[in-house]
């Protein structure tokens, strides 16, 4: 076998070999990701127990429909790169949950703000990017709303208002804003 057939050969092997373990690593990371998407997964933290029964009182659980939206479809992007962010950020809820920063429901109360304004935060940013994975101005019929929602979605859209601007607390209870923002909480 000649020099340059052996060195075929072995970039081929190498080749297939790379290819292999990155079909490999993308399989394990979609697997990672579909599982901790799942509800069971979110809510297995005594903290989000409490995001958990506030959902359930929610449209967004349970409605005539049928259609439920769970934690990931509000608070993960289905794009692989933001998703990938949005698991890496929230490696700091476990953090905390295992730090003991939130597993009361005083503590999880006393931080709930800062909590709800980062997330508000990174919707804004985004142009509420989960949200219109289900919502979208554009497909909406607004003749079928009622005169107050019809009269504001028309205004947010005219404004360039994202979903997050009005619909803060749809999921979860909407926390007061703190009387002084310097007691705000800001360990994180």
């Amino acid at each position: 076998m000649g020099i340059k057939r052996y060195l075929s050969i072995k970039n081929i092997a190498i080749t297939a070999v790379i290819f292999i373990s990155g079909m490999l690593f993308l399989g394990g990371t979609n697997l990672f990701f579909a599982y901790t998407n799942q509800l069971e997964f979110c809510t297995s933290c005594h903290s989000m127990q409490m995001n958990l029964e506030e959902l359930k009182e929610t449209v967004h659980y349970k409605n005539a429909s049928g259609v439920q939206a769970t934690c990931a479809n509000c608070h993960v992007p289905q794009s692989f790169f933001p998703k990938l962010k949005a698991k890496i950020w929230a490696a700091k809820d476990v953090y905390h949950e295992i730090m003991g920063t939130v597993d009361t429901p005083e503590k999880y109360e006393a931080r709930r703000w800062e909590m709800a304004s980062a997330v508000w935060a990174r919707m804004k940013a985004t142009d509420s990017r989960e949200c219109r994975t289900c919502h979208d101005f554009n497909n909406m019929d607004l003749s079928a709303q009622d005169r107050i929602a019809r009269k504001k979605h028309a205004r947010a859209t005219a404004k360039g208002q994202t979903c997050i601007d009005c619909h803060k607390g749809i999921a979860h209870t909407e926390p007061d804003e703190p009387d002084d923002p310097e007691d705000m909480d800001t360990t994180e």
